[in-house]
């Protein structure tokens, strides 16, 4: 049987100070019509670039092929002609990118967006267009309100966009999906969801599926083949029963055992309280009619009550649209809210920017999504050096420069990486420097916002450990927020689970997770530690 993909002998050097340098080494795979195979690895193992070069994406001729073939039915794509792979491109592979904020337009609706996809590749009318775009946002989660469909990127949460780019990518029912990373931002019930979405369309369809991901429960459960690589190289690829079973290579392994472990240490409630809000509200409003006047609002937060305290972190737990980052940004008063906020014991309410700015060094945020946070104009050691000389001043620059590298190495960066800028980095590596950006001012309170969301097994635990040494080296207050539940089970003393801009459930991290209350938390629970629902 002809492979719907054959990858053989696959070389990716990129150019970089007017040399060569090997990215991708010999990689070879294949892939067949309805099968699922997962590319596995840390973060800069070369996973995704070998996945764009399918669709010879890479930013040519910075990038080449040195050596090997990329055949999709047969016919070799390595350097064809633009006008070829514009045909192939959406209808026989289509793909799912791992940054939904990068990959949507701006400044066009969300309707718009995946309108363009149906009528430049299927040549549908308007009307039919229009109806395809409700059925599509309707089967990846999202109602097809007038308000959803005319809204921008900037609109959605983090989990919202990507099921847009999800509904996008399966709109020419593709040959070929190749899902970079596609729940990475999604929260555990609807990365359930849309991962028996995928399966769906797969049986439906006879589609393949190229699965990129560092969570190996996804793999377990979607893949009939897993390829590790690592370095640039596959070091093993077996049937997926096989490799969980009896894995070979020494990396493979390691990969199987990462996993965010551990629990935070006995609470302390005579603690100072670092950060209190007392039934915080944002409302945003909704104008209608040629006045715009106020008819409704869209109560995102909407009176709750937190308090953190030194050395604790409590976790924020829900659904994509639940309030979690708002909530978030409200306590750092980055957003408009009302109700009360302390920041040890001092009232933030009230206070215009100068009041505040004395403050912003001791109140950090790590944002979910690290490559529209971090300026492509400035190098690494520029955009973590940004915040010391707002707070400290210019200082001795070869003692900046120290400090830098120091934090750098702290978060898994080489100190000699300050001198690169964003887009040398892989995802994961890109969210440890915006984390070593927040740490390096060493803060009394950090809200942590899917802080590992796109980072590899391995990795999680590693920044797992890390910011648990580190609170306790600096007494540092946590407000963590994220939809992995395994990682805030590892870190959190409480839990706020929240739905629909209110509190579901409150109280001591292991009553939740050991004996949640609400069916809500319970369903959460479930999706998160029993992925295995899903089938082959």
């Amino acid at each position: 049987m002809t492979a719907l993909v054959e990858i053989d002998n696959l070389w990716i050097n990129f150019r970089v100070k007017g040399q060569d340098v090997p990215a991708v080494k010999g990689v070879s795979f294949s892939i067949n019509k309805g099968e699922t195979v997962a590319l596995v690895g840390e973060s800069g193992s070369g996973k995704s670039i070998t996945a764009l070069s399918i669709l010879q994406l890479l930013p040519y001729p910075l990038a080449s092929h040195p050596h090997g073939r990329i055949l999709v039915e047969g016919e070799n794509v390595v350097g064809a002609p633009q006008s070829r792979m514009h045909r192939m491109r959406g209808n026989k592979v289509s793909m799912i990118f791992q940054e939904p904020m990068t990959a949507l337009n701006p400044l066009h609706t969300i309707e718009k967006q995946i309108n363009e996809t149906l009528l430049v590749h299927k040549g549908m009318n308007k009307k039919d267009a229009a109806s395809r775009v409700r059925e599509l946002l309707e089967l990846v989660g999202l109602e097809a309100t007038e308000e959803r469909l005319n809204s921008y990127p900037h609109q959605l949460s983090g989990g919202q966009r990507q099921r847009v780019i999800i509904a996008m990518a399966l709109a020419n029912e593709p040959d070929l999906l190749i899902a970079d990373e596609p729940t990475t931002a999604l929260d555990v019930t609807i990365q359930a969801q849309i991962l028996e979405l995928l399966q769906d369309l797969q049986k439906r369809l006879g589609m393949a599926i190229l699965l990129i991901t560092h969570d190996l429960g996804i793999v377990r459960k979607m893949a009939q083949k897993v390829c590790v690589m690592t370095k640039g190289e596959i070091v093993e690829a077996a049937p997926c029963p096989d490799l969980f079973a009896h894995p070979q290579h020494d990396y493979t392994k390691m990969l199987l055992a990462a996993e965010p472990k551990g629990r935070p240490p006995e609470k302390d409630l005579s603690a100072p309280e670092i950060m209190r809000g007392d039934n915080i509200r944002v409302w945003f409003p909704i104008k209608k009619g040629f006045f715009k006047r106020t008819v409704d609002y869209v109560k995102a937060v909407d009176d709750i009550s937190v308090s953190v305290r030194a050395g604790q972190t409590v976790g924020i737990v829900g659904e994509s649209g639940s309030g979690k980052s708002t909530l978030g940004l409200a306590l750092l008063r980055l957003l408009r809210s009302k109700g009360d906020i302390l920041f040890e014991g001092a009232p933030l309410q009230g206070k215009n920017w100068k009041e505040l700015r004395p403050l912003r060094a001791e109140m950090q945020i790590v944002f979910q999504d690290p490559y529209s946070s971090l300026s492509p104009r400035l190098s690494v050691g520029q955009i973590i050096e940004e915040g010391l000389l707002v707070h400290q001043g210019r200082g001795d620059p070869a003692a900046r420069r120290k400090l830098i590298g120091d934090t750098l190495e702290e978060v898994g960066i080489p100190r000699d990486a300050q001198d690169r800028y964003p887009h040398e980095f892989s995802g994961g590596q890109r969210q440890r420097i915006s984390i070593a950006r927040a740490l390096i001012l060493k803060p009394r309170f950090m809200v942590l916002d899917e802080p590992t969301s796109a980072l590899d097994m391995s990795v999680q635990a590693q920044i797992v450990d890390l910011l648990r040494d580190l609170q306790q080296t600096y007494n540092l207050a946590y407000l963590f927020i994220s939809h992995d539940l395994k990682v805030v089970r590892a870190l959190a003393d409480e839990v706020i689970v929240m739905q629909k801009g209110k509190v579901v459930e409150q109280g001591d991290a292991d009553q939740i997770f050991d004996n949640p209350q609400t069916l809500y938390t319970q369903a959460l629970m479930k999706a998160a530690f029993n992925l295995e629902t899903l089938d082959h």
